[in-house]
């Protein structure tokens, strides 16, 4: 019975991959390559030589600041990377680290690494030098692939059979370089690992020390026949990815938007005037960013948002952080009826998405569950709780983490993950995220989520970012500080602050203290570090 609802799961997950362009009525030749090349290069190596048989070997792969690369010449490239690794004693099972802003050699030298079987760790690059060191140290670094701005903080990493460097300022093509390799190299299929690799994708950190969360390649069409259940990103498009690449959101991302043969368009650094600029040049079908790098975009305005041309642009896709009502309808308004918003987490992938529908019935929400995704709430006694009731979010699908490395692991009820946030349905199947389980304020035996007043603060006219976090009170327990940046030129007191949370929301949930600040501390993926605003001095 289980193995017939399997099958039949399997079924539906590979006819919206059909229906998208993943998998299409290939000449009978073209399957047999596209089986040999996972035979030899799995799931993940496979990716560019799969696109390149069934999309061209001249379609393009890639737009970055060094120019355009095919599928053709992407699949060239890793080859001559992995087999250069090989050379060199790379093997199944090795560790390859790779520190690196969003371009094409992050691209190939992952893509390389699977075809050698490795463990590949993304690091952060907004991670401090010692972070990155102790991780790098952990995780297992048999080579290393960096930029050339993070040598310096790579400086005590210990390496078993060398490093390479990715991007570089003026475009060097020496020994010691991935695009010196590739420029020489033997572009050859590699041979095969006979290993799969895992993917060690890294916790944010906002809490302390970041946590590895390996995964193993996906064995089946599960992930992406989910995703695309929801999502209408086609094959042969162009999708915009400001996104990290070393994120789970980036990186997942640009290995979809390989397997759909698709147009990647990236650059180093986010700037929301040249991303809109991206969206329109390249006639993109799709974006995906974090909320944080939506809302720059969004106070770009309306006029520049007219001289745009976004008429190709049909889905826009967001997660990594917490999106909010007042952003999806502002973003809406501008983009039109494209967004689509993602709940997840590192450790458990995907839970929800919400679709324009969604977001246009309740801005709010997170969506109802993806397709193979379960997603119940518990309360504090393992007891699944009634719509319209908080308790803490637990999850499970095909593609979670295998546990921490090193050990370790997150809550599990019933066979399903915690999220580590708390949250509720609504009667229609809508998740809502209250806010993270240990973000809870107990003041004066009143339960405040600071998500509440943060939403709230968020609309007003004056406010451009807020974050609130709990602190130690002698007659409370603990009190709410709100810490505000306002929009150029707005003015707004501390009191006027706390009258307008007063004036709607219970008095319990006004903030005591009201901090004003020029920005939020926030990691790449804009999640903010309340860890550092709890730190500041007042």
């Amino acid at each position: 019975m289980q193995l017939a609802h399997r099958a039949s799961q399997e079924a539906i997950y590979a006819s919206w991959a059909f229906r998208r362009g993943v998998i299409g009525l290939d000449p009978p030749w073209v399957v047999a390559q596209i089986g040999a090349a996972m035979w030899r290069h799995g799931m993940l190596g496979g990716i560019p030589a799969i696109a390149a048989l069934r999309h061209g070997r001249d379609q393009a792969a890639i737009i970055d600041e060094l120019g355009t690369m095919t599928y053709g010449e992407l699949n060239d490239a890793v080859n001559a990377l992995a087999n250069h690794w090989k050379s060199k004693g790379l093997g199944p099972g090795d560790g390859v680290s790779i520190l690196a802003r969003n371009h094409r050699w992050f691209l190939v030298a992952t893509y390389a690494a699977a075809r050698c079987g490795t463990r590949i760790v993304l690091l952060n690059t907004d991670f401090a030098g010692p972070q990155i060191r102790d991780v790098a140290a952990r995780e297992g670094t048999d080579f290393l692939v960096h930029d050339d701005e993070y040598g310096d903080l790579l400086a005590g990493v210990e390496t078993r059979l060398g490093r390479l460097r990715a991007w570089t300022d003026d475009a060097e093509t020496g020994d010691d370089t991935v695009a010196g390799i590739v420029a020489r190299g033997d572009t050859s299929p590699a041979p095969r690992a006979g290993q799969d690799p895992k993917v060690v994708l890294l916790t944010s950190g906002t809490t302390g020390t970041p946590k590895g969360a390996p995964r193993a390649e996906p064995r089946s069409l599960a992930p992406i026949g989910a995703l695309l259940s929801k999502v209408p990103f086609e094959a042969k498009g162009t999708m915009v990815l400001p996104a990290p690449m070393f994120h789970t959101l980036g990186f997942a991302q640009a290995l979809l938007n390989g397997s759909l043969g698709a147009t990647l368009v990236i650059r180093r650094r986010f700037d929301p005037a040249s991303v809109l600029q991206d969206l329109s040049e390249h006639q993109a079908t799709g974006m995906v960013c974090v909320p944080v790098m939506l809302q720059k975009m969004v106070e770009l305005g309306e006029d520049a948002f007219a001289e745009a041309d976004l008429s190709h642009l049909t889905a826009i896709f967001v997660a990594g952080s917490q999106l909010g009502a007042e952003l999806a309808v502002r973003s809406t308004a501008l983009f039109g009826p494209v967004l689509h918003n993602m709940y997840g987490s590192t450790e458990v992938a995907y839970a929800t998405i919400a679709t324009p529908e969604d977001l246009g019935a309740e801005p709010g929400c997170v969506g109802r569950p993806v397709m193979g995704a379960t997603v119940v709430i518990y309360d504090n006694d393992a007891n699944e709780v009634p719509a319209g009731t908080t308790g803490r979010i637990f999850v499970g699908n095909d593609f979670q983490f295998e546990g921490y490395t090193g050990g370790g692991d997150k809550d599990r009820i019933n066979g399903l993950m915690s999220t580590g946030d708390v949250g509720h349905f609504d009667a229609a199947g809508r998740l809502f995220i209250d806010g993270r389980d240990d973000d809870m304020i107990v003041s004066g035996g009143e339960n405040v989520f600071p998500g509440e007043i943060e939403e709230l603060l968020f609309g007003h006219d004056a406010v451009r970012e807020v974050a609130c976090i709990g602190v130690a009170d002698e007659r409370f327990g603990q009190r709410l500080r709100a810490f505000v940046v306002l929009n150029d030129g707005a003015e707004l007191t501390a009191d006027e602050v706390k009258s307008y949370v007063g004036s709607n929301l219970a008095r319990y949930k006004t903030p005591r203290d009201v901090v004003f600040l020029d920005e939020l501390p926030r990691n790449p993926t804009g999640k903010v570090l309340k860890r550092k605003l709890a730190e500041l001095p007042v």
